[in-house]
């Protein structure tokens, strides 16, 4: 990726004002920490690109706020339902503000897991077995026949997780028949339905994609290491538990691959500017979707700013660059016409 032009002018003798951004963050549920720690990361890259950015959460306050001081365009940097379930983006559609990521309809479909996988499994894409179901089923079947019969389908280990939601919250790898009940409990704290998926060790990659406005382009792979040998919220957020390898350790031949998997999630999915897929190398080469990230994490150690500096570039750059394309818009709208 090359560094961004610098803006044109708007005439001989008028310098373009800066961008001006809003970098929602925060949000009210477990993930807001997180958010925080991104959207304070971006404000701060984008102020160092020359963008004018100011940090708000996403509350009563924001479309007020938006109707009296107009930003250019808006960087969703939220975690979590509230910035990746596709409801706050319909919301900023119905009031014209333009923002990086994916639309609305591409969220609510990566939001659910288990549809994702179907999507991306009908265009080709390896993905491990799984089954999801909700709570109601093994209340109304009763939990221990239904149990038996997605051992019996899948095999062990498994891997339970929510069908919905990130940073790993509620994920469990199950070896043993009896730890499956009480992983299954703590998985619905999360949410009301369940994925229980096959198990496929290897190595596990995060798969970064941007579009800089020539096509999704895959960033270098950042190989996952958790001491664990599980990628959970432990191991994700306790300093010391995972390494990481930009680029990832891995031959050539397998990271091209994995680099045309994520390209084909992010167009088979419908996705916009912006994504990580999360896939697994099987100790035979095969690399496994496993889910997909429309709001990467973009903290210090997060993964996909790991991608963009093992491609050479600046994260403050491509962040400045993807929020120049969606403002270009709403520029020509408010620019008046010339006599």
């Amino acid at each position: 990726m090359t560094d961004p032009a610098p803006a044109p002018a708007t005439g001989s003798e008028t310098a373009p004002h800066p961008l001006r951004a809003v970098v929602l963050a925060g949000g009210l549920n477990v993930e807001r920490e997180v958010s925080l720690s991104s959207g304070t990361q971006v404000a701060e890259e984008l102020t160092r690109a020359g963008v004018e950015a100011e940090l708000r959460d996403a509350d009563a306050g924001l479309l007020p706020g938006l109707a009296a001081a107009p930003a250019d365009a808006v960087f969703i940097a939220l975690h979590g339902a509230t910035g990746e379930d596709g409801a706050l983006r319909a919301v900023l559609d119905l009031a014209g503000v333009p923002y990086v990521g994916s639309p609305a309809a591409a969220c609510r479909l990566a939001w659910d897991k288990p549809a994702a996988k179907s999507v991306v499994r009908s265009a080709g894409v390896t993905t491990p077995d799984w089954v999801a179901l909700p709570h109601s089923t093994f209340r109304e079947l009763g939990a221990g026949a239904v149990l038996d019969l997605i051992v019996a389908r899948l095999g062990l280990p498994l891997m339970v997780k929510p069908a919905s939601g990130g940073s790993a919250l509620g994920v469990q790898k199950v070896s043993r028949v009896e730890d499956l009940p009480a992983a299954m409990v703590s998985c619905f704290a999360y949410g009301d339905t369940v994925m229980v998926e096959r198990f496929v060790g290897g190595v596990e990659l995060a798969l970064s994609v941007v579009d800089l406005g020539e096509g999704p382009e895959a960033l270098p792979a950042v190989e996952i290491a958790p001491e664990s040998g599980v990628f959970d919220y432990t191991s994700r957020y306790t300093p010391g538990l995972t390494e990481y390898h930009s680029p990832a350790r891995v031959s050539d031949e397998v990271a091209r691959r994995a680099a045309e998997l994520a390209v084909r999630v992010h167009r088979v999915l419908g996705l916009a500017d912006l994504s990580r897929t999360d896939a697994i190398v099987s100790p035979d080469g095969e690399v496994h979707f496993l889910e997909v990230n429309v709001s990467p994490g973009l903290t210090r150690t997060s993964m996909f700013p790991m991608a963009v500096e093992a491609s050479g570039s600046s994260l403050g750059d491509v962040l400045a660059r993807l929020l120049t394309r969606r403002a270009a818009t709403t520029r020509r709208r408010r620019t008046p016409s010339s006599p």
